[in-house]
């Protein structure tokens, strides 16, 4: 297992190497000046080049990418030059609750679309289980703008359970305004989970194996539980892997709809001043995610079903 995370993380260098590469240049080939959006159209020429050349930016791009890259290296991201604040602590200061929402979101899709794929599964072409694939295409098909507005106008407005914005304060405030983000990202997410827990879990009860041990007279639960689930999750591991990328990108969305801090907001933000240091940082960070991510994805296989632990 070390000689395999060893591996990775060699290849996993290359590319965050190529990817914030890419992210330096496709950023500086956007149209548009960046220190004509901080001063205004009305800035004189001499307030403009002075800022240019406080950002860095009447320099060669290839000396403003090996300046770049330095920098990355010694983990500075610069500072805005809309508020003046390094990167690091904006991104400090928005990461955990982007973090929150995703995992809050991942909680309630794993909670809701394991179980009822699973159970789906063994009632085959039942009525149970017409109704399960139809609420997970119902909530595969919202996208998560509507959701979100639905739950708002449902559960803040018309029942007044929950608050449709703000990240509260002290931590069971915190959930209770978490409740509506999360369940907005994470019943989209049930959908996909309840599709591929049933059809894993369908294959795997069609196999010798589990026809075997059924044979043998083992308890059903204990077929279901120990072999067939076990096996039947390797897929659900991947799909959580794969939408926790989408997952802060839709977060992106969510936040704005219950006006909550994140990186998404903190990214929109970058976007429409042009402040390169800060849209940079954001995008280095979810690639980083990215590689970790699917390391994870590849070391939970293992502890799902030992047989597979690479060596």
């Amino acid at each position: 297992m070390a000689r395999y995370l060893i591996r990775r993380f060699l290849v996993a260098i290359p590319t965050i190497f190529i990817t914030i590469s890419l992210i330096f240049f496709i950023l500086r080939v956007l149209p548009g000046d960046a220190a004509l959006v901080v001063l205004g159209d009305n800035a004189s020429d001499e307030a403009l080049e002075n800022l240019r050349n406080q950002m860095g930016l009447n320099v060669p791009i290839w000396e403003q990418y090996f300046v770049f890259l330095g920098n990355i290296l010694q983990g500075d991201f610069g500072v805005s030059i809309a508020s003046g604040i390094p990167v690091s602590e904006l991104i400090a200061a928005n990461f955990g609750h982007t973090m929150v929402l995703t995992f809050a979101s991942i909680l309630v899709g794993s909670i809701i679309g394991i179980p009822f794929g699973v159970f789906s599964a063994l009632k085959p072409n039942s009525w149970i289980d017409n109704i399960v694939r139809a609420v997970s295409m119902t909530w595969i098909s919202i996208p998560p703008f509507l959701l979100g507005i639905i739950l708002i106008l449902v559960f803040s407005l018309n029942i007044a359970i929950f608050p449709s914005m703000g990240v509260g304060e002290g931590f069971f405030d915190g959930l209770y305004h978490l409740a509506l983000p999360a369940f907005t990202l994470g019943l989209i997410l049930s959908g996909v989970m309840m599709r591929f827990a049933r059809a894993s879990m369908l294959e795997e009860l069609n196999h010798d194996y589990i026809r075997t041990v059924q044979a043998k007279g083992v308890p059903t639960y204990i077929v279901i539980f120990k072999h067939a689930l076990r096996n039947s999750l390797i897929p659900v591991i991947t799909v959580i892997g794969l939408d926790i990328t989408a997952l802060i990108s839709g977060a992106v969305i969510t936040e704005s709809i219950f006006s909550r801090p994140g990186l998404g907001s903190l990214a929109i933000d970058a976007i429409v001043t042009r402040d390169f240091a800060v849209l940079q940082g954001c995008l280095i960070l979810v690639a980083f995610l990215v590689v970790v991510v699917n390391l994870l994805v590849d070391i939970s296989y293992s502890i799902a079903n030992p047989k597979i632990r690479p060596s």
